[in-house]
């Protein structure tokens, strides 16, 4: 029996999220596509794969039976592409870069740099990576490797060691009480409403960014959801409530109606690169090797980041 790509592909993923609206955002489809290729595959097979209510979603048993039969295929089929393109990558090519701030976009921009003299036949694309999706891109193999903020604890990602650090923040109202501090503490947001990130973020990052208590155990409020800096940004100045950044973004992100506010006791935010555990290619540890070397020389003393090289092996 021939089975389209794209009824494999729905199937597992309407099997993980247990929802069609999800599925069709994921695989940039309309719910009513999803719902063919669904229906079209249960056909094939002749009996249903999914159990359908106005409510919920449910995997049947032979459906459950069919995840488990193909996950390790899909998963083989996924090295093996990966494989695949960290071979035709090597040192040389293309090494498509993310980076999550300012400061981190500057330090890549500069290993770039010392790259067109070590490795001349290899070339860096920069993009930003979207603050709601830390690791989809990286995952799905638009980047290559990412200059991120650390804690990353992901199984399928490698990371290397901490390149910079820098204070963190809290951007507020300008006319908000805290604006007028010199510094603020962690116990002080149990006086503010945080804003959410939007978005596919681990629960370690979420608590990273938006943590639900201080650290004696009040609780903060919660703000309006956002998926990106510019509309987080315009909530703080339009008083619906208060982000925690890293310390350049008052550099940076400076605008009328906001204020930043550095923490007294916070712990700093670490940078430094992640990549996918799988791709241990000659283009990613050139880049690696170059970024330590490129830190090394205070090349991320610019902004409001703190250099501060670490030596160890990436890669």
């Amino acid at each position: 029996m021939l089975t389209d790509r794209d009824e494999l592909d729905c199937f597992l993923i309407l099997a993980e999220e247990l929802h069609f609206g999800r599925t069709a955002e994921r695989m940039l489809l309309s719910r009513a596509r999803v719902s063919q290729l669904v229906q079209r595959l249960e056909r094939r097979i002749g009996a249903p794969l999914f159990l359908r209510t106005s409510r919920r979603v449910v995997l049947t048993a032979l459906g459950a039976q069919l995840r488990t039969d193909l996950e390790p295929h899909r998963r083989g089929i996924a090295a093996a592409l990966d494989r695949a393109a960290a071979t035709a990558r090597a040192a040389d090519g293309v090494l498509h870069v993310g980076f999550t701030t300012p400061p981190a976009g500057e330090v890549v921009l500069r290993v770039a740099e010392a790259l067109r003299v070590t490795h001349p036949g290899l070339a860096v694309e920069v993009c930003e990576v979207p603050l709601s999706d830390p690791y989809g891109q990286l995952r799905s193999g638009d980047f290559d490797v990412a200059f991120a903020e650390f804690p990353v604890r992901e199984s399928d990602l490698g990371e290397g060691p901490v390149l910079f650090v820098e204070e963190r923040a809290l951007a507020v109202p300008a006319g908000h009480p805290l604006a007028a501090r010199e510094s603020v503490s962690m116990e002080d947001l149990a006086g503010v409403a945080l804003l959410s990130i939007g978005g596919d973020l681990p629960p370690y990052r979420r608590a990273y960014l938006t943590p639900a208590r201080t650290p004696a155990g009040r609780p903060i409020g919660r703000g309006p959801e956002v998926t990106n800096m510019q509309e987080a940004l315009m909530l703080v100045a339009a008083g619906r409530g208060a982000l925690l950044v890293a310390a350049h973004a008052a550099t940076y992100f400076a605008r009328p109606g906001v204020a930043y506010v550095p923490f007294s006791d916070a712990e700093p935010a670490g940078y430094g690169l992640v990549w996918r555990a799988a791709d241990n290619s000659g283009a990613v540890r050139a880049f690696a090797s170059a970024a330590l070397d490129t830190v090394g020389r205070g090349a991320a003393g610019g902004g409001a980041a703190q250099g501060a090289a670490h030596a160890g092996k990436i890669g």
